[in-house]
């Protein structure tokens, strides 16, 4: 299964707005479309989202051929303003970007823009297949923590779809499973967009990991039963003290975790840390539009009228995060310090 292929100067995206029920794919030729598939959810997924917009920018640039450096430089520094806008929670967005940008202005004044073009597609695909090769190791990395039977609780989508490849939190939950590990996975559906039901479920399924969907308030009542001995989600940005941006709802997923003693695992990489800011305080939260909270499927379950707050995504404090899985390993408390040592590992 995969989310993004890049070919023949094309991006095509599975469009996850249509999932499970439609299987369809969207072929981007050029910026724009990227752009809006981002805005729409389309595509979707911290580290997708960085993928796809690396690519947008190739698409963009590609456009420009005729124009000398300078001017190239400058429009295409102007579509990645306008990429930066269209989520800004997920920090792998600014992270993808930034290392296209720092390609371009590599490039001599007085260089070819098709040499442009050239090298900033073969820093898209790095950041693609790198993709592939974090998620792969923070599997192996994650699947450790599971040394016997468990059934774990995931909230959102952090599975193939929302990567290039393997996955963050699912990706973990798959290599747990072949080792044996995994007895079964409860999905939050996650409104408003039930990217749990519509996505993680389906993508479990695909893989014949044993899945049962709950709706969003059952949680913790099934913490209670002891049906789940642990959670893994993914994640959107954290801070530098492990304060964790996700998908809304995760923050009250994680307090549940907490009282009922059950680890709340992330999974991330190191692409996802905001290495600029101190805590969960300075993370921009996205707010979506009303339309998401007030109908369903297309159809109104709402008073049209009704006042509305849909923020995309919550903040988990630090204290309620037993572990953060990264490539380069496990995170434990002090996170701060922890998170110093990856800053190192980083550069």
């Amino acid at each position: 299964m995969r989310s993004i292929v890049w070919s023949n100067n094309c991006l095509t995206l599975l469009n996850q707005t249509l999932l499970p029920n439609r299987l369809e794919y969207i072929e981007c030729h050029d910026w724009q479309r990227v752009a809006e598939a981002i805005r729409r959810l389309e595509v979707r997924g911290a580290p997708a989202i960085g993928a796809a917009a690396a690519f947008a920018l190739v698409l963009g640039a590609g456009e420009l051929t005729e124009l000398a450096m300078p001017e190239f430089k400058e429009k295409v520094t102007q579509i990645a303003s306008v990429l930066r806008q269209t989520r800004p929670t997920a920090v792998n967005l600014f992270w993808a970007i930034d290392r296209m940008l720092t390609v371009l202005d590599q490039m001599a004044e007085n260089a070819d823009s098709n040499a442009a073009v050239t090298a900033l597609e073969q820093a898209a695909i790095a950041i693609a297949e790198k993709d592939k090769t974090v998620n792969e190791k923070m599997a192996v990395h994650g699947a450790s923590l599971f040394t016997k039977p468990t059934a774990v609780l995931t909230h959102c989508n952090a599975g193939a779809l929302a990567t290039v490849a393997v996955g963050t939190a699912l990706g973990v939950v798959c290599k747990a499973w072949e080792q044996g590990n995994i007895t079964q996975v409860f999905a939050d559906e996650t409104r408003p967009l039930l990217q749990g039901a519509r996505l993680t479920a389906w993508e479990l399924m695909q893989a014949g990991i044993p899945v049962t969907l709950i709706t969003d308030n059952m949680a913790g009542w099934v913490m209670k039963n002891n049906m789940v001995q642990a959670v893994i989600v993914g994640a959107d940005r954290i801070a530098l003290n492990g304060d964790v941006a996700n998908k809304i709802g995760t923050y009250s997923v994680a307090v549940l975790a907490k009282e009922h003693g059950i680890p709340f695992y992330v999974a991330a990489p190191s692409s996802t840390f905001d290495f600029t800011i101190h805590s969960g305080a300075d993370i921009p939260i996205e707010e979506r539009c009303a339309t998401e909270v007030t109908s369903l499927g297309g159809n109104c379950v709402a008073p049209k009228e009704v006042n509305v707050f849909n923020p995309a995504f919550d903040v988990t404090p630090n204290n309620l995060v037993a572990a953060i899985i990264t490539e380069y390993g496990i995170l434990r408390t002090p996170y701060s310090q922890a998170i110093s040592q990856l800053v190192q590992k980083c550069k």
